[in-house]
């Protein structure tokens, strides 16, 4: 008896959570959403995201607080995953392109195996990623809609300013990397970029 009572309650705390997820968690439902599935959020609807820590491929510890201030493009792939190859060009470009803006690159490889992981990544792409087997980190990220391949735009903040829920291109990331970068450019930056130096 005392089991089923155990079971009864985990199973409708378990709905209840699902319930919240769907209703009070769900950000995007304050953001604009467009055909093409890119969800841009204005600062004030942006939720914050903290507390992600993990293993990279290469072994070493990563931990998203110590990008704190910059903007952080997170990828989310798998070596499995043929839209993540046609994009990984155009992730690197983007990152090239961008990390001078205080912009910094982490992926996050899931459901995969390490090996196929390095090596799918190796000549392709020079920024970390995250090793997330279960996909456990992908719900730290972002709870409501976490996809393979997916990209989110944190902003300097540490807030999802932009979620694509898809494979993106250069064309398209570039642009909206370097808006959220804009924002809020640290002091020494701006200066910089005002004296042309």
């Amino acid at each position: 008896m005392r089991r089923l009572l155990a079971v009864t309650v985990a199973a409708v705390t378990a709905a209840g959570l699902l319930a919240g997820c769907g209703e009070d968690k769900n950000w995007a439902k304050n953001c604009a959403t467009s055909a093409d599935q890119v969800i841009e959020c204005e600062p004030e609807n942006r939720p914050q995201v903290s507390g992600v820590t993990g293993e990279l491929l290469d072994g070493a510890a990563y931990d998203l607080a110590s990008d704190a201030g910059k903007v952080v493009v997170v990828n989310f792939w798998g070596s499995w995953c043929p839209p993540c190859r046609a994009e990984a060009d155009d992730l690197e470009k983007t990152y090239q392109a961008t990390k001078a803006k205080e912009v910094a690159f982490i992926g996050v490889n899931n459901r995969d195996d390490r090996d196929s992981a390095v090596n799918f990544e190796r000549g392709r792409v020079t920024y970390p990623s995250m090793f997330d087997p279960d996909a456990k980190l992908a719900i730290k990220f972002d709870p409501t809609q976490a996809t393979t391949p997916g990209t989110l735009i944190l902003d300097r903040q540490g807030r999802i300013a932009v979620a694509i829920r898809r494979a993106t291109t250069l064309a398209e990331l570039q642009p909206l990397v370097e808006r959220v970068a804009a924002e809020d450019l640290p002091t020494a930056t701006q200066k910089r970029t005002e004296g042309g130096a």
